[in-house]
């Protein structure tokens, strides 16, 4: 296996098929009052940068209210988790997040009619805090890293009248995990309409910002599902101060690492969701990971082309700005079998709105 120090490839079994993603979570989406398809925008002005044929962002600026994807995957499994709870008692449901996670969450859980509590680790901004409480949760500051938190709200999400919806998985913690990711189909059932709107069969190659994974678990069980239309690469993008999903391709087996900071907040995890670990280490094609500046940079020229990104959104374009920029593009594209008329989409996860971390 060859390492460049802006990816390290795959090498995935081409056989592996996932399971069928649950056709319910789109239905449910479709039916709140603020649903809509998030945007697909055509960015020629990068595809003529990077060489490639076609380029699209997946713009999730606003998704269900929220200027991240994170809704999609805390309301459906907070709407499980209170379905098969089955009682009219109240319960306070708790998760840990650096950030968008824990809006929703908070969001959703009103929404409801219960009470959340949010634990927040160092690094957080004290506007995304702010933007936590406002959904009406108790914020609860956690000195240390995101695992922390993460230990901090599963011990309270075990205590009795409190239920833990987390989007990272551990040893029998997994089941709700799993509605998440269930939850972010949708963007993927989007993106194929809206693919097939501008005649095309589907992507070539989606990049995916990454933080414990579920979101890529997301991606990979699509595009790996029974009947997929076509090979399509699905590669992660991580900060390389917080590059989890790269050391575990690397050691193939997860790992845990420990994490710098990084204005790619909601990408700052130091462990691979347990879930998630199976599909990446199956469905996936290649690890990115990026830097600060790049993120920003790439900000810059997303917001020139009328898409407005966070530092997470944008990292992206940055990382494949990385792995097409040197003298390791051949390889890079070779191994992706994307063609000079491929396809590319970026999934441009926040608006700048979602992360203030982005111009501090």
């Amino acid at each position: 296996m060859t390492v460049d120090p802006n990816w390290i490839a795959n090498e995935r079994d081409t056989e592996w098929s996932a399971p069928e993603p649950d056709p319910r979570p789109l239905v449910f989406h479709r039916g709140l009052p603020d649903y809509a398809p998030s945007p697909l925008v055509e960015l020629p002005a990068v595809a003529r940068e990077l060489g490639l044929g076609r380029v699209f962002a997946k713009v999730e600026a606003q998704r269900l209210g929220l200027p991240a994807f994170k809704a999609l995957g805390a309301s459906w499994a907070v709407r499980r988790a209170l379905d098969e709870l089955g009682t009219d008692e109240p319960v306070t449901i708790v998760a840990a997040t650096d950030g968008n996670h824990g809006r929703a969450v908070a969001r959703f859980t009103r929404r409801f009619g219960q009470r959340a509590v949010v634990f927040v680790p160092d690094g957080v901004h004290p506007l995304a805090m702010q933007a936590i409480g406002s959904e009406g949760a108790d914020v609860v500051h956690v000195p240390g890293t995101y695992d922390d938190a993460v230990r901090a709200a599963a011990e309270l999400g075990s205590s009795q009248g409190h239920l833990l919806v987390q989007d990272t998985a551990w040893d029998g913690y997994e089941e709700i995990p799993g509605w998440i990711v269930d939850g972010y189909a949708t963007m993927f059932a989007e993106l194929d309409d809206q693919l097939h709107a501008a005649g095309l069969a589907g992507p070539a190659l989606v990049a995916v910002p990454t933080g414990v994974g579920s979101l890529l678990q997301a991606a990979i069980v699509h595009h790996r599902r029974p009947g997929a239309v076509r090979r399509t690469a699905v590669v992660s993008v991580e900060p390389d101060s917080a590059a989890c999903v790269h050391a575990s391709v690397a050691a193939r087996r997860p790992v845990t690492i420990s994490t710098g900071t990084t204005v790619m907040a909601g990408l700052n995890c130091g462990t691979v969701s347990s879930s998630a670990w199976p599909s990446i280490d199956a469905g996936l094609d290649a690890a990115l990971v990026t830097d600060d500046d790049a993120a920003l940079a790439a900000i810059d020229t997303l917001a020139e082309c009328g898409v407005d990104a966070g530092p997470c959104g944008a990292a992206t374009l940055a990382a494949l700005r990385g792995a097409l920029g040197g003298g390791d593009r051949d390889r890079f594209l070779r191994h992706t079998a994307v063609g000079d008329d491929g396809a590319v989409v970026l999934l441009v996860t926040e608006s700048s709105a979602a992360n203030p971390h982005g111009r501090q």
